[in-house]
């Protein structure tokens, strides 16, 4: 057999115990899998007048990495298009970087926005500002975590929001002490009353604005990521992509499953299992279970200093039981979005009654705060957990005079971001951005994972230092974990003949260098289903 590419560097790194430095350099690969891994030899065997040969001298050849949980239609197009917020720490610097837009845009032209710190308003969030600020504007900013809208009071009377509106799910519309809508609406059911209205993009645009990212995102060293959405335009432009050229990373789809939607729907998600491009597919199905704790919208035991964070998002949270079962005894493994301990542990709940579907384990996702209690669940049903590591480095202070810490206090405080703990009872767990919520390059995420605090802050305190894991528990949570939680651990995740040639090509062995140069390491190349993708400039997704 002759091999159509053939990889030479200075090393192959599994992140686990099966290659010894220098016992294997080079590796083969045929119709998109991997066919040898070894040294010289392999050229001796294999290296015929068709063969392209790579060389990566001093470079470290890894297997791809894989974010566990991303959105990149959505994110690519709200990066695209909207205004990101992040630099803003003040309300002052928003309403400037909204300024600077409003004066290029024409007279009643929407602005929109992403990444907005809830922590800006220093009190209960409201669009008046914007009112007081930009007259007549049309204003919708999302916050951070991607759960709620601040929007301008023109939006509010241009849709003719009341405050009186009803929901399936926890959603709603909050008002002020007026008893008229402030301006903060908060999760899905609530929020696409105001997406619905955002001006129409082109399919060809959004695919170029995704084709974008997703490039940069492949210069950062991902080779694949896991889509936890699969909302309209997102198979549209997929196949635009793949109309024209190729998608530089793999896709992994799971549609979300409203809360307390029926057995139609289900049925509806379930029957697109079967749709799949070249280097996209749906598989799995998503459901949150809670919304975010900065909103007051995430399950816990107990409430917060608010009295919130005591309700799931499922009103009916035996309808969440029998579409779990109804997916699993479909063979269709489900991920949970589950942020409070009450969530969390419903989810495990149902899970241990429901069993394992064939395709793959369930997922927990985000999982922010836990009891001991919960820590040897996952391992013991099989449940994958689905962190992201820059939550809790970025999203947080360590004096816990955020959002976050302040409303569920500091004993959940105590018992969040537990990575540390979640390994070493056993868990498989798989690490991810929730891009363009977190920061999308890997190397920066598995940094902050070791180091427990902004890689590029060496002055700042880590959050919970006891929850560092090392960079070879790191980059194996976005290699062999994600393969497993994908249910390919036996295709994906590692370098070894049979494998699919998903790879990463490092200029430094990550596990040789401190985390703070990981996070800065060349990636040389990807390559995806055999195909070899040449990086010369790495630079950072947009976020």
């Amino acid at each position: 057999m002759i091999a159509d590419h053939i990889l030479r560097a200075a090393g192959i790194e599994n992140f686990d115990d099966t290659c010894e430095p220098g016992a294997a350099h080079a590796l083969a690969i045929k119709d998109g899998t991997i066919i040898a891994v070894g040294g010289d030899e392999i050229l001796d065997h294999l290296h015929g007048h068709d063969t392209v040969l790579h060389e990566f001298p001093g470079a470290t050849i890894t297997p791809g990495l894989t974010d566990a949980h991303a959105h990149p239609v959505w994110g690519s197009i709200e990066i695209g298009g909207g205004l990101d917020l992040g630099s803003a720490r003040t309300l002052d610097e928003a309403c400037a970087v909204i300024e600077q837009r409003l004066h290029r845009l024409p007279e009643g032209a929407w602005i929109t926005g992403f990444n907005l710190d809830i922590n800006v308003f220093g009190g209960d969030p409201t669009g008046a500002v914007f009112e007081e600020r930009f007259p007549g504007a049309l204003i919708s900013l999302m916050t951070r975590d991607a759960h709620a809208l601040v929007v301008s009071p023109a939006v509010v009377d241009g849709i003719g929001l009341t405050g009186n509106e009803t929901f399936d799910d926890a959603s709603q519309v909050v008002v002020g002490a007026d008893g008229k809508p402030a301006g903060f609406i908060v999760e899905l059911q609530a929020m696409a009353l105001v997406l619905d209205h955002y001006p129409d993009i082109p399919v060809v645009t959004a695919a170029g604005y995704v084709a974008h990212q997703l490039r940069l995102l492949a210069a950062t060293g991902l080779t694949g990521l896991h889509a936890l959405d699969f909302t309209d335009p997102s198979e549209a432009v997929y196949r635009e992509i793949e109309a024209t050229g190729e998608l530089p990373v793999r896709v992994r789809c799971s549609p979300l499953v409203p809360a307390d939607s029926g057995r139609g729907v289900w049925e509806t998600i379930a029957a697109q299992q079967s749709l799949a491009g070249r280097r996209w597919s749906v598989e799995g199905v998503k459901f949150m279970l809670d919304g975010t704790a900065d909103n007051g919208s995430a399950w816990f035991e107990h409430p917060d200093v608010f009295g919130q964070n005591q309700k799931p998002l499922w009103k009916d949270v035996g309808a969440y039981r029998d579409a779990v079962r109804f997916f699993t005894e479909r063979g269709i493994p489900t991920a949970t979005h589950a942020i409070g301990d009450q969530a969390v542990r419903f989810a495990l709940d149902v899970i241990e009654e429901v069993g394992r579907p064939e395709a793959g384990p369930h997922r927990i996702e985000h999982i922010e705060s836990i009891p001991d209690d919960l820590l040897d669940r996952f391992a013991a049903l099989g449940v994958v957990a689905s962190l992201q590591p820059v939550h809790g480095t970025r999203m947080t202070n360590p004096d816990q005079s955020d959002n976050w810490s302040h409303r569920i206090g500091p004993e959940r405080v105590a018992h969040g971001w537990r990575t540390r703990d979640l390994i070493d009872h056993g868990a498989v767990v798989a690490l991810g951005s929730d891009w363009p919520i977190g920061l999308g390059d890997p190397r920066v995420a598995l940094a902050d994972a070791q180091l427990r605090r902004p890689v590029d802050a060496p002055a700042a305190t880590p959050v919970q230092p006891d929850q560092r894991i090392t960079a070879r528990e790191a980059y194996a949570g976005m290699t062999r974990a994600t393969a497993f939680a994908a249910g390919a651990q036996h295709r994906l995740g590692r370098i070894a003949p049979g494998y699919l040639a998903d790879l990463t090509v490092f200029a430094d062995n990550p596990l040789a260098l401190s985390p703070e140069q990981q996070a800065m390491n060349p990636v040389l190349a990807t390559v995806v289903d055999g195909e070899v993708l040449l990086h010369t400039l790495n630079e950072a997704p947009t976020k």
